[in-house]
């Protein structure tokens, strides 16, 4: 039976929600849409009467893919909804804080996906999956990302009729670098002696910089370098970097400022250098991050790069042992950069460390604001929030933000 709803808000994931509450996906608030109630979930929708808002999707894909939950909305409807959602998720723990323009990310500047790749009677099928479906979605066209990652999922299909499974799923994450195409696999078959000389040829044969297969370097051509300030640095197959060089860089600068003056920094979860080696350039600084090789990554970075002051690292799980008071006092800047978890553990130490500033990178608001409540009542002030929307059409939020001891400066 087709019912009608008029949607008052958009939810965390992008979704219309409506009164009961109903969840409309690609809705837009104010609008009337009418469809099969399943649950909670509204299917089959219809938009009876539409948001001024309302867009045509830039990509042709968008109807099936899942990649994007907002292009049907309008660039800036999005970036004020963004915005409203790291203001939201402060005002639950009852915080404010001034709010800096938002930087959006380019489109077609992802320099890194995932491709899901199954193979078929007929070869192979590889993209984007559908909207909650485990349907594979072909993106020839996509916006997201980089021109040269579309030109590379061939490559992904390649390896797929080497070392895929029928009844498996390849995901091969393609990254952009320095030294050319760096491939890492997982979910294929496991390695022996004709596979991993099979896909040593391939690497040759499509001119890649790296291939990895569940973690195992297959071959290297060229490093496959990423550049974080005047360093060099190659990351560990499948380490953790940002989306877009651009939304890397607005983070690096929103740090940068919040950390401006310092001469001892400590960045924890540092991953491979992303600020640690930057930041270097003008103070001494001590990389912490759970991985050791993203850290030895990081180190031989630093080694090889000209006129950066001393960086030192330490392997060492900040969830399970974080960095205590007495660690931290010799330090006059802080800088955090946590997973989507947050740094609960850890920030209990810096409210007691009392370090002068906290520069803080969040991929999620909700434990952003958590940690933040904790900075605040141990006497910081939140200076500023600095919105980074480098996953573009998406719910996805990040941000940059700058704690000071004391009352702001």
């Amino acid at each position: 039976m087709t019912q009608q709803f008029t949607i008052t808000r958009l939810g965390h994931q992008g979704d219309g929600i409506a009164d009961g509450p109903v969840y409309a996906p690609r809705t837009l608030p104010g609008e009337v849409v009418s469809g099969t109630l399943v649950g909670q979930l509204l299917t089959d929708i219809r938009v009876e009467v539409p948001s001024d808002q309302r867009v045509k999707a830039p990509c042709r894909h968008y109807k099936a893919c899942g990649g994007c939950q907002l292009q049907h909305a309008a660039d800036d409807f999005v970036a004020d909804w963004k915005v409203a959602v790291v203001r939201n998720a402060l005002a639950a723990q009852g915080l404010d804080a001034p709010m800096r323009p938002i930087h959006t990310s380019p489109e077609r500047s992802r320099r890194r996906a995932t491709i899901a790749v199954r193979r078929t009677k007929k070869g192979t099928l590889a993209g984007f999956y559908g909207r909650a479906s485990d349907t594979i979605i072909e993106i020839p066209d996509c916006h997201l990302l980089d021109p040269a990652l579309i030109e590379a999922i061939p490559v992904a299909e390649a390896l797929a009729v080497l070392g895929g499974s029928r009844k498996g799923v390849l995901a091969v994450t393609l990254t952009l670098s320095e030294g050319g195409l760096d491939v890492a696999v997982k979910g294929g078959k496991p390695l022996d002696g004709p596979l991993e000389l099979a896909l040593a040829q391939a690497t040759e044969k499509h001119g890649l910089a790296r291939l990895s297969w569940d973690g195992e370097v297959i071959a290297m051509r060229q490093p496959p370098v990423q550049r974080f300030g005047v360093a060099g640095v190659v990351p560990p197959p499948g380490a953790f970097l940002q989306a877009t060089k651009d939304g890397e860089q607005a983070l690096l600068q929103a740090v940068l400022q919040a950390t401006q003056g310092a001469k001892r920094i400590v960045d924890l979860f540092a991953g491979s250098g992303t600020f640690s080696l930057p930041l270097a350039e003008t103070a001494e600084v001590h990389a912490v991050e759970g991985e050791a090789a993203m850290t030895d990554a990081l180190d031989q970075g630093w080694r090889r790069a000209q006129g950066l002051k001393r960086v030192t690292t330490e392997a060492r799980d900040l969830f399970r042992r974080p960095l205590m008071p007495d660690e931290l006092k010799n330090f006059d800047a802080v800088v955090i950069d946590p997973p989507r978890a947050g740094a609960e553990a850890q920030v209990v130490e810096l409210a007691q460390a009392q370090r002068p500033v906290i520069a803080y990178v969040s991929c999620n608001p909700v434990t952003f604001a958590r940690d933040a409540k904790t900075l605040i009542n141990a006497g910081y002030t939140l200076e500023w929030v600095q919105v980074v929307d480098q996953f573009r059409w998406s719910s996805h939020t990040e941000l940059a933000a700058r704690f000071v001891l004391g009352s702001a400066s």
